[in-house]
């Protein structure tokens, strides 16, 4: 829960830098301005989905707003095994950023981390702006878009519309790493 607070305390700042409202900022994104709200807080888990919304319509990196640190390698960047920036967003959910140093991205990598829900858990659905890959390193992944499921496998992959509404949560009982791409 802390990090999705540093995540809210960053929200309030990027916002009041910009002199805007939570109305202005949830009409941009998209959301309802309760929900938004409830971010701010750090009420709730604050999905990287509208982070990346957010970072795109107001020309900040999403790196920023996630970890508090602006990137700055503009050729390239490497990130070795094991040592990409981190986020626990949940105690189901762990992502780490595996290009943070670099700026000015049009596409954000991660490797997600996910353990495994009680059976009778909804699934979260999520929208935002782009297209979304996803590739499964280790675990069984169901990944609904649409409202069509999709069960992956390790070596499985996907690739859809993200302004379609998709979610994903782990089958089989153990955790799943996965390769998340979102542009």
């Amino acid at each position: 829960m802390d990090n999705i607070k540093q995540v809210a305390t960053r929200l309030q700042g990027l916002r009041d830098a910009l002199e805007l409202t939570p109305e202005e900022i949830a009409t941009t994104c998209g959301i309802a301005p309760e929900l938004y709200n409830l971010y701010e807080s750090g009420g709730c888990d604050i999905p990287v989905s509208f982070l990346h919304r957010l970072a795109g319509a107001y020309g900040v990196e999403l790196t920023a707003l996630l970890f508090g640190e602006e990137p700055k390698m503009q050729a390239y960047y490497v990130t070795r095994a094991g040592h990409g920036v981190k986020v626990e967003r949940t105690a189901a959910y762990s992502y780490q950023d595996v290009a943070a140093g670099f700026a000015n991205r049009a596409m954000a990598p991660f490797i997600v981390t996910v353990e495994p829900h009680h059976p009778d858990t909804p699934l979260t659905i999520n929208t935002h702006q782009g297209q979304e890959f996803n590739y499964v390193l280790e675990g069984q992944l169901e990944v609904t878009v649409a409202g069509h499921a999709v069960v992956l496998n390790p070596g499985d992959s996907i690739m859809f519309d993200a302004r379609r509404p998709h979610g994903m949560r782990t089958i089989g009982g153990s955790p799943v790493r996965f390769l998340a791409i979102i542009s």
